[in-house]
């Protein structure tokens, strides 16, 4: 009778041997609308071996490896030499392995690459969120290095291959290659233009000698870099490699790993330039102008990036109260409770239709998705990333005290859930980037109203929402102090217009009547009794 009280019941089996991918229904609906139809046989498959790789025990055990086991620096070798390297568990290199190998950094180089990517972003997201950093800047350094098609035919084989290889060792002997990211320093932060950091011509045409100091220089062991410097006719975009084409290492000295709250996985460093020799990306003085097709790519993967880990969050906690019973029955069955899961569902489904309605964006590439993509990526990177850390920090309550232990997993979750948020420009960096374009470029804005337009008619609090935003952009004058206000909406009505013309109806309902039509609460949980919330909680559930 003494071990009695270690019998365990009335607790979940762990959300684990499943496909992550083709139990996320929001998520199968969105490629399979985005994507050609030539082209889903082929996708679904890749998918879902991906989903199943991400929901294995295995995986989920590297991912608890490689963030109880956080990244090292080396700056110096048992002898003394200066080598600047950072270690990391072995799980690291087996994520990202795993995450270059299923395609995550080689969207622009095949068909409907970016919906499959983003796809592929989403649920490598929920496996372990810090390996998306050297994927994204990897995949995002590609537009900017077109700039230069003698460097995009030299570099874009490598960054789009499917071949992870660890080494430092010169570019040319790779099969495939990584790329970081050097844009803030300690006195701009998000103010790129207070660059200090100084380049140098050198003798060799394009060629020039950086000096300066990076205050957050991401994936630091990555085999190249993009980075801002002033040069003779203003602030330029430079490429860095991680090691000379002799194979001697290039000054990249690396002063210390930042201690962050989350993203533990990762390394993040001061990287100091002192003789540094890089490589012009497009014009001298055109440095933002180069670079912010990356900073644009990565901005969006931040949007895909908080889908992912709202889409986490709200799987285990539909998972935990389909199985935990309380008060006389299960937990999903309680009305409050599915009041509860069904609003993040929704919250949850709205951030995918976003996130993969911009990455198909890039698939058209045509004038108009391009235009459409000026004011929807700013307005989703505010709003989306806003809305991660709510999610997350709700769906752990889900789980009661269980959710505030870290082998639950949603410690982690709930840790990383603002970074999105800060990473490639902040809230109000996005707001003002949105008002930005509102100003001067009058096609975004006719493309933004296009899309949104295609589902007018349809729910009337959505026709009241676009037309309360129509009157609040009849005067930009001091819009300043209300640019998150604008943005929020942006977002707001764009998802609510993709869930009415794409979602099933209930979906659309609970989102137009809570987001857009004022009958919800501040929290997560006040939705309308009225809605089908049994429907929503269903279509949210994993399927395992």
């Amino acid at each position: 009778m003494a071990g009695s009280t270690h019998t365990v019941t009335n607790q979940p089996p762990p959300l684990l041997g499943y496909d992550v991918y083709g139990a996320d229904r929001a998520l199968v609906d969105a490629v399979e609308r985005h994507l050609d139809p030539e082209l889903l046989d082929e996708a679904r498959g890749d998918l879902s071996a991906l989903g199943r790789a991400a929901g294995s025990a295995q995986l989920h055990e590297w991912a608890i490896q490689a963030n109880e086991n956080p990244p090292t620096l080396r700056t110096h070798d048992r002898h003394g030499h200066r080598i600047d390297e950072v270690e990391f568990h072995p799980a690291w290199h087996r994520l990202l392995g795993k995450g270059v190998s299923a395609g995550l950094t080689s969207a622009w180089v095949r068909p409907g690459g970016h919906v499959r990517r983003a796809a592929g972003f989403v649920v490598w997201t929920q496996v372990e969120a810090g390996n998306g950093c050297p994927l994204s800047m990897t995949h995002a350094a590609v537009p900017a290095l077109r700039t230069d098609p003698e460097l995009a035919a030299e570099w874009e084989p490598r960054l789009t291959s499917t071949l992870y290889e660890r080494e430092l060792r010169p570019a040319r002997l790779k099969a495939g290659a990584l790329f970081g990211m050097g844009m803030t320093e300690k006195q701009g932060g998000s103010d790129v233009r207070a660059n200090t950091t100084s380049a140098r011509p050198l003798a060799e045409d394009g060629t020039y000698e950086l000096t300066g100091h990076k205050w957050f220089c991401s994936a630091p062991m990555s085999d190249g870099f993009l980075v801002l410097a002033r040069a003779p006719e203003g602030l330029t975009c430079f490429l860095v490699p991680r090691v000379l084409e002799d194979g001697t290492r290039n000054p990249f000295l690396l002063q210390r790993l930042k201690d962050k709250l989350g993203n533990r996985s990762n390394a993040s460093a001061e990287v100091e330039f002192d003789g540094t020799w890089a490589r012009r990306v497009g014009e001298e003085g055109r440095g933002v102008r180069t670079i912010i097709g990356m900073v644009a790519a990565t901005r969006l993967d931040c949007v895909l990036g908080s889908a992912g880990l709202m889409r986490a969050a709200v799987a285990q906690a539909v998972h935990h109260c389909t199985y935990r019973e309380a008060f006389g029955g299960k937990l999903v069955d309680k009305p409050l409770m599915r009041n509860v899961l069904a609003d993040l569902a929704v919250e949850s489904e709205a951030a995918t239709a976003l996130g993969l309605r911009l990455a198909a964006a890039y698939d058209d590439d045509g004038e108009q998705e391009r235009a459409l993509l000026r004011i929807a990526v700013p307005a989703a990177k505010y709003w989306v990333t806003k809305r991660c850390t709510p999610v997350t920090v709700e769906a752990a309550e889900c789980l009661g005290g269980n959710g505030y232990v870290e082998e639950s997993g949603m410690p982690r979750l709930v840790r990383e859930s603002p970074l999105n948020s800060v990473w490639e420009g902040a809230g109000n960096v996005q707001a003002l980037d949105l008002l930005r374009a509102l100003r001067r470029e009058p096609q975004a804005l006719d493309a933004y109203l296009r899309e949104v337009g295609r589902a007018r008619g349809a729910d009337h609090r959505l026709d009241a929402a676009i037309k309360d935003l129509l009157t609040e952009l009849a005067d930009l004058e001091g819009a300043e102090a209300r640019a998150r206000r604008l943005a929020e909406r942006f977002a707001r009505v764009l998802q609510g217009a993709l869930l009415v013309r794409f979602a099933p109806p209930e979906v659309a309902d609970a989102f137009c009547a809570s987001r857009l039509g004022g009958d919800g609460g501040s929290a997560f949980g006040t939705l309308p009794h009225s809605l089908d919330l049994a429907a929503l909680v269903e279509r949210a559930r994993p399927l395992v």
